[in-house]
């Protein structure tokens, strides 16, 4: 059997995403390949489903032989087709400060580290994770490991692949126990998880064990092997995979250790706030390290898709890798000052630039510390007005992250993973208790639910989409939904029995025509009287649009007057507004929501709002920004919905606009 896709895991099969799919089709007795343009291998093999290079928006198959088939085919189209996929540990990485004062995690950079500065105590690289660090250089250069470099002796093979698959079984039970440890964060799990994938992978194995087989000392087959597994990810054309070599060497390195017999230098005596200085450390050891301890790092190796990155944003460590052999510079300091903004590292510096580092430290933990006070705020303009700064989420997995983060309530539910997860589409019951559960967990705070905005660019089984030329242009979001009523009333009698919980409101995507909206309204009344008749507890809910075609923005006076409140969709509004895709690269600088034909369709549509007295708020990803919320609250936004790690800075932007007044 096999069934091709659209892979909609975020940034695709890179490391992490790549050793859960694998794991999942580890529980499957059939065998699973997943194709790539033709190129067809072991869907449970870490490595070899890595090298496939499979990113976002590919079109792969899943193919599967045996008596689970159907199951494992399910499951895994189910997997890749959760655009949430591939983000909770990156999640993780930007979630709320933590009880150590650390920061959320900046967007990644890009992987060009600048040529070095003049002046021999300046060095620059590669800015990996945020912030300013000043501290004691804590070098670390373990020796390198060499294999004997002689030939095996035909009766030694077998001890010494023996030899091998018990240091490989001896890396895997450390690594075990390391993620049975209850202090280790979700992300470093993730990672260590990942590292373990590829200690047990076939292509690491067998590789190892053929070379061991030609005559080779197993020290020298595990480096061999490790090179040319890490060689195939340095040449493909993707930051994370290339990134994914580095993993390799580590884990080859903890194999080669034990097989000699020997421990790694330890970090742990690093002492309090001090800088550790690597020309390369494996992410196992960066994850097993005391963190809390660690002022900042840098690097020789690595970028900022690199897990010495991930880990270092995830514990707000500041860092600065890929300064190649620049970091030799390094090894004889005694104190570093490091820039994670813009890639700096200085050297011994000297008093004013002690001074100024130790200033721009105390205003960071200044302002991490006074984000956490508004995780309960509830932030007024001078007039009284609340401003409500509520999460966009996509499941019921995301409601702590969102809760944690002081949320609001949700502005912005989106319902078609709930049905892209499933083969079938999901029932009013599983529907119903979903919803439900949502309002139970933010009541009283409102729960914005978006109907279905499915289309020909996400499409799910169960319903049959056209092939279309531009599907963002096609039959999608109310469209479909009107044409599908049989499917439509489902979600909404789903949403008048889970209203009867908490604070319910709906909006329709992709409205364009008034008609689309009192269309919904009839179905909605069909929907609550045939739930009367049946004596179904409901109740009434809300009905708001979304605000994203440039129909909607020009009809938004008369759309007013018809709903209960607008919510702005920044990033589909630019996109049209514009006429750039998105998703194309080459027309990237056209989706700016600061240009000002987009500004200027968010306050039309905030003027339309106000004017008929319904709320405006506003769901895309523009409104976590600190330097546009003023401008959208002015224009009479009263609700701003974001990602749970935007949440208490847009708080503190909007009480400070109060004390501006």
């Amino acid at each position: 059997m096999e069934r091709s896709t659209i892979v909609r895991v975020h940034e695709g099969l890179h490391a992490r995403p790549a050793t859960r799919f694998v794991k999942l089709a580890k529980g499957f007795e059939s065998d699973v390949e997943l194709v790539k343009d033709g190129k067809a291998v072991s869907a449970k093999s870490s490595v070899k489903l890595m090298l496939l290079a499979v990113k976002e928006n590919q079109e792969v198959t899943v193919r599967a032989n045996g008596a689970d088939a159907i199951e494992a085919i399910e499951a895994l189209i189910g997997y890749l087709e959760n655009p949430k996929a591939g983000l909770d540990d990156e999640a993780e990485s930007q979630s709320p400060a933590n009880d150590a004062g650390q920061k959320t995690a900046p967007a990644p950079v890009p992987e060009t580290a600048p040529a070095a500065p003049a002046g021999a105590s300046g060095l620059r690289g590669v800015a990996a994770s945020e912030g300013f660090a000043i501290g004691p250089a804590f070098a670390h250069f373990p020796p390198d490991i060499a294999g004997q470099g002689r030939m095996l002796q035909a009766e030694e093979i077998a001890g010494e692949v023996h030899r091998f698959r018990a240091a490989v079984a001896a890396v895997q039970a450390r690594m075990d126990r390391a993620l049975a440890q209850d202090t280790l964060s979700a992300g470093d799990r993730g990672i260590i998880a990942a590292l373990r994938d590829i200690a047990a992978d076939d292509s690491l194995t067998g590789e190892t064990e053929g070379l061991i087989k030609g005559g080779n000392d197993a020290v020298s087959a595990v480096i061999t092997a490790a090179s040319t597994i890490a060689a195939d990810f340095s040449v493909v054309d993707d930051h994370y995979l290339n990134a994914r070599a580095d993993d390799v060497h580590a884990v080859g390195r903890q194999i080669c250790l034990v097989l000699l017999g020997q421990d790694d230098v330890s970090l742990e005596n690093i002492p309090e706030g001090a800088i550790l200085i690597a020309d390369d450390i494996g992410a196992w050891d960066l994850a097993r390290a005391p963190l809390k301890r660690i002022g900042g790092v840098v690097c020789g190796h690595g970028g900022a898709t690199s897990h010495i990155a991930i880990i270092a944003r995830s514990h707000g460590i500041p860092a600065v890798l890929g300064l190649g052999d620049q970091v030799n510079a390094l090894r004889t300091a005694r104190e570093v000052a490091i820039d994670g903004n813009a890639g700096h590292v200085i050297i011994d510096p000297d008093a004013a630039t002690r001074t100024d580092f130790a200033n721009r430290v105390e205003a960071a933990a200044k302002e991490r510390a006074g984000l956490t006070v508004f995780k309960t705020v509830t932030p007024k303009l001078a007039d009284g007005t609340i401003i409500e700064v509520a999460a966009n989420i996509g499941s019921l997995e995301e409601i702590e992250a969102a809760q944690e983060a002081g949320a609001m309530g949700v502005g912005l539910f989106r319902t078609e993973l709930l049905f892209m997860r499933h083969m079938h589409l999901p029932s009013e019951d599983m529907q119903a208790e979903t919803y439900a559960a949502l309002a139970k967990a933010f009541a009283p705070y409102p729960v914005i639910v978006r109907t279905l905005d499915i289309g020909g660019d996400k499409p799910i089984a169960g319903i049959e989409f056209p092939d279309e030329e531009n599907p963002f242009l096609g039959w999608r979001g109310i469209r479909m939904c009107l044409d599908r009523p049989d499917i439509f009333k489902q979600q909404l009698r789903a949403l008048l029995r889970a209203a009867v919980h908490g604070n319910i409101k709906v909006m329709l995507p992709m409205v364009s025509d008034i008609s689309e909206v009192r269309r919904t309204r009839g179905l909605v009344e069909e929907c609550a009287a045939e739930l009367k008749a049946e004596g179904v507890p409901h109740a009434t809910f809300d009905l708001g649009v979304m605000i994203e075609t440039p129909a909607a923005v020009l009809i938004a006076p008369a759309l007013a007057k018809e709903v209960a409140f607008f919510s702005i969709g920044t990033n589909d509004l630019t996109q049209y507004i514009m006429a750039a895709d998105r998703l194309n690269p080459t027309v990237a600088k056209l989706n700016d929501v600061t240009n000002p034909a987009v500004m200027m369709a968010i306050e039309l549509t905030a003027k339309a709002g106000v004017a008929a007295g319904i709320m405006v708020g506003m769901c895309g990803e523009a409104a976590g920004r600190p330097d546009l919320v003023p401008m959208f609250v002015k224009m009479g936004l009263t609700e701003l919905s974001m990602s749970p790690a935007s949440i208490q800075r847009a708080k503190k932007t909007i009480m400070a606009m109060a004390g501006e007044d």
